[in-house]
């Protein structure tokens, strides 16, 4: 079952732009999928975030949530609580100064029952790893840490689909890490993922990759399929996962190896052999 349906979806930002910065897409996700967008910087990734989540709406086409058209204002509500957004900066999400307290401010805005609040709040937390810091200040807390919390916030709202633009660009190497185990553990537990990113080794962990470049969709399909095309990758000014990188070679130097290795293990179990 499809999550998310784009059909033939167009946008610019303003009259007088030329381009659109979407243009043309169309795109279905299914229900339990972890799905990464990537492109360099002006691609239309995160238009295409905002526009499932009605922030944006589309000059021309049509963005159904799980069938509720999001151009539909009596919707608004229901498509954001289905498909919860994550942004970059998670200090922009974060309203209270408890962390539970933050966790539940939008279950209470929902007009939901205290003593379901606190179930929710509580296994939320404990969904991100995050629940012997209920009683924190957000701010606190490191960048990793505080990006669970806006994915637990999210979670609370009972969001079946969890879109995250960007996530990891302002955390270090443990915080990006702690964020990519924490919507793998959630994926497996059936929630779907719409990860936009520029880290090629994040994307190589989804089930699928979209690769996206003015506008328009380029590639599509399972990691390895996608990241075998290192040529055009790099036309559209991305990178590809340096293991990709490295079989290649080898495989230019007249070794047998495949040319879809997207795991460092894959590698060295070739290599051993």
């Amino acid at each position: 079952m499809d999550i998310i349906k784009i059909e033939n979806v167009k946008y610019k930002y303003s009259k007088e732009d030329t381009k659109y910065a979407v243009d043309t897409v169309s795109l279905n996700i299914k229900k339990g999928q972890f799905t990464a967008i990537i492109g360099h910087n002006g691609s239309g990734k995160s238009t295409l975030a905002k526009l499932i989540n009605s922030l944006l709406l589309p000059i021309e086409g049509k963005i159904y949530v799980k069938d509720m058209d999001t151009s539909d204002d009596s919707k608004l509500w229901d498509i954001r609580q289905t498909a919860g957004m994550v942004f970059q900066n998670p200090d922009n999400q974060l309203v209270a100064t408890i962390v539970e307290e933050d966790i539940a401010f939008g279950p209470e805005n929902q007009g939901v029952e205290s003593s379901e609040i606190r179930k929710r709040v509580d296994d939320a937390l404990k969904a991100v790893g995050m629940y012997e810091y209920r009683t924190r200040p957000p701010h606190m807390l490191s960048g990793g840490q505080k990006q669970r919390i806006a994915i637990a916030g999210i979670l609370a709202l009972n969001s079946d689909c969890i879109i995250l633009d960007e996530p990891t660009a302002m955390l270090d190497p443990s915080g990006r890490k702690e964020v990519m185990d924490t919507l793998k553990k959630l994926n497996k537990q059936g929630k779907t993922i719409l990860l936009i990113t520029h880290y090629m080794d994040e994307a190589v962990e989804a089930d699928r990759v979209v690769v996206m470049d003015k506008g328009n969709i380029k590639l599509d399909g399972t990691p390895k399929e996608v990241f075998k095309n290192l040529k055009e990758i790099k036309k559209f000014g991305l990178d590809v996962p340096q293991v990709t990188e490295l079989a290649q070679a080898l495989k230019e130097e007249g070794l047998n190896i495949p040319s879809d290795i997207i795991h460092i293990k894959e590698l060295v179990d070739l290599l051993c052999q």
